[in-house]
């Protein structure tokens, strides 16, 4: 199977790429993505076989179904990294919280976030064809607080890569900057911007664009990809990971053939969310995507009213700061999957134009068919995260946002995107703890709900600063290219 652009002009025939060549060069012309036209459909009797698996094996077989052009081998290598997951025979991890209600606990590799679960595999692949190719490559990333972590975590000392990562001065939380700055490996940069998320991810697609900036690299040996979900490579392994639990459900009798579930998401720059879809695409029983905002409700506005429309907003920091965007990036692939490369362009265009894009009714209501949207208030988030902080249950911030879209007569599955450590004061505010500071703070809510908090990140506080640089985005590229020069 081939990938295709999601931008067109009339008449222009779609370029079609290997995922290879899509993982190492993502951005496709007019400067849009790669997204698959068609997806492999699974029958009910092979949705029951899968539910009997181990995750690694499941992922395996849903990958070999995409017919792509990367050995079989080197995929097989890269399930292998969630070996170093809690259990690596369950690197995601669906529990029951009550009737109709599971959560899909997506958390449990090294940096606590659910970009492990794409970044860890995804790292592996891009070392290898890099390896395999006699090519380097400078992969770099833009982050709201968790991709950051993931992306530097899994390309530490990768042969034939260096990393950058780029971050929001005073945008994440302090357990996230701390993953970030002290984080050690030869190949790896890590630079705080002076703006927020959208700055970092606009200056990341504008370097990714620049013949200057590749001519710069390519003059020292190095070619230029990225780790944010732009890249389709990181989007395949987010697509499993909802498949997988709902093949679980029907596997151990939960739901039947005729059972649809929802899935709620709490939804940022949007490659959860278009994971679920893509999985239902595949014949997974999904009726609804719930997409769940925090004060950053753009997405809200678009699923609601067809409207994307940034002309007079402004990013709210809120206790959810990886949901802190504006610019969702995934979403182009849904108006492709919905709307064509040529409806696509036309948006896109406008939204770089104007600042803003509206779908027809027609298309909104086509939208409607999958998804549907709403957000959640700091003040309604703390008080989800008290509530089952009492059960004895830790719920993050990000994850607090989906319980306001449970629908008590339908099964909902919610997406739990990150173990409450890496936001401890809002954990402690929440549940109105008093504490001296975060790391006597972070020890104190464990100690309370009965959690081992793992030394990766209790080491973090004592950690040397190893990349203190914060800059203006102007200065973005110079900082990169004085990195590689050394």
């Amino acid at each position: 199977m081939k990938l295709v652009q999601t931008r067109a002009t009339q008449n222009e025939e779609l370029k079609k790429v290997k995922l290879s060549e899509a993982l190492l060069s993502p951005t496709s012309p007019h400067g849009g993505l790669y997204a698959p036209r068609k997806f492999p459909l699974i029958s009910r009797p092979y949705w029951h076989e899968l539910g009997g698996l181990k995750y690694a094996d499941f992922a395996l077989k849903i990958i070999k179904l995409f017919d792509f052009d990367v050995k079989n081998s080197l995929f097989k290598k890269a399930i292998a990294r969630y070996e170093s997951f809690d259990n690596p025979k369950k690197p995601a991890q669906l529990k029951k919280l009550k009737k109709n209600l599971y959560i899909n606990e997506l958390y449990h590799g090294p940096t606590r976030a659910f970009k492990d679960m794409a970044l860890q595999p995804f790292g592996e692949i891009l070392s290898g064809l890099a390896q395999e190719r006699g090519e380097n490559y400078l992969i770099m990333c833009a982050t709201s607080g968790d991709t950051g972590p993931a992306t530097l975590k899994t390309f530490a000392d990768a042969k034939n890569i260096k990393a950058v990562c780029l971050y929001p001065e005073n945008g994440t939380s302090e357990v996230q900057r701390l993953q970030m700055v002290t984080m050690q490996g030869q190949n790896l940069k890590t630079i705080g911007i002076k703006g927020d998320f959208d700055d970092a991810q606009n200056a990341l697609k504008t370097l990714l664009s620049s013949d200057e900036f590749k001519g710069e690299l390519k003059a020292r040996n190095l070619s230029l990809s990225a780790a944010n979900s732009v890249n389709f490579g990181r989007i395949l392994f987010q697509i499993i990971y909802h498949a997988y639990a709902y093949a679980r459900l029907l596997n151990k009798g939960v739901i039947n053939d005729l059972t649809s579930i929802d899935i709620i998401v709490p939804s940022g720059n949007f490659g959860n969310a278009l994971g679920a879809y893509y999985a239902k695409k595949m014949g997974a029983n999904i009726d609804l995507i719930k997409i769940v905002s925090n004060e950053n409700n753009i997405l809200t506005e678009f699923f609601n009213t067809g409207i994307y429309d940034l002309t007079n907003k402004k990013l709210v920091k809120t206790i959810s700061p990886a949901m802190d965007i504006l610019i969702s990036s995934n979403v182009e692939r849904l108006l492709f999957d919905k709307f064509g490369a040529v409806r696509t362009n036309e948006l896109m265009q406008d939204l770089k134009e104007k600042k803003c894009y509206q779908i027809t009714q027609d298309e909104l209501k086509e939208l409607k068919k999958d998804f549907i949207a709403d957000f959640c208030t700091d003040k309604e988030c703390e008080k989800t995260i008290k509530k089952w902080a009492k059960k004895g249950v830790a719920i993050d911030p990000h994850t607090a946002t989906c319980f306001k879209m449970v629908d008590k007569d339908r099964l909902n599955i919610i997406t739990s995107t990150a173990q409450w450590v890496k936001f401890t004061p809002s954990m402690l505010k929440a549940c109105d703890i008093e504490y001296k500071n975060e790391q006597e703070g972070l020890l104190k809510f464990a100690k309370i709900l009965d959690e081992n908090v793992t030394k990766s990140i209790t080491s973090l506080f004592d950690a040397p600063v190893l990349h203190p640089d914060i800059c203006e985005i102007s200065q973005i590229k110079e900082k990169i290219i004085e990195w590689i020069k050394k």
